[in-house]
């Protein structure tokens, strides 16, 4: 039955490429998101625009509170 199986659900094969795709990518998006060496470089140039006076106070505090949630809500065991 295994061979009949896997011919008549032959063209089912592009969508099961369709959502496997899916799956990598967003396995990939919630990697850069949560990833800590790219949340702490992000940290460093937020630090290095509040420096130099290219984001307000506000943002700058509003975006660092970002970051830190993301980097503690991590789905790796970061909290």
């Amino acid at each position: 039955m295994g061979l009949l199986s896997g011919i008549l659900t032959l063209p089912l094969a592009p969508v099961r490429v369709v959502f496997w795709l899916g799956d990598v990518i967003r396995e990939q998006a919630e990697h850069q998101l949560y990833d800590p060496g790219v949340i702490r470089r992000r940290l460093e140039d937020l630090q290095d625009a509040r420096v130099a006076g290219r984001i307000s106070e506000q943002d700058a505090d509003r975006e660092e509170q970002e970051l830190l949630d993301r980097l503690f809500r991590s789905p790796s065991g970061g909290g």
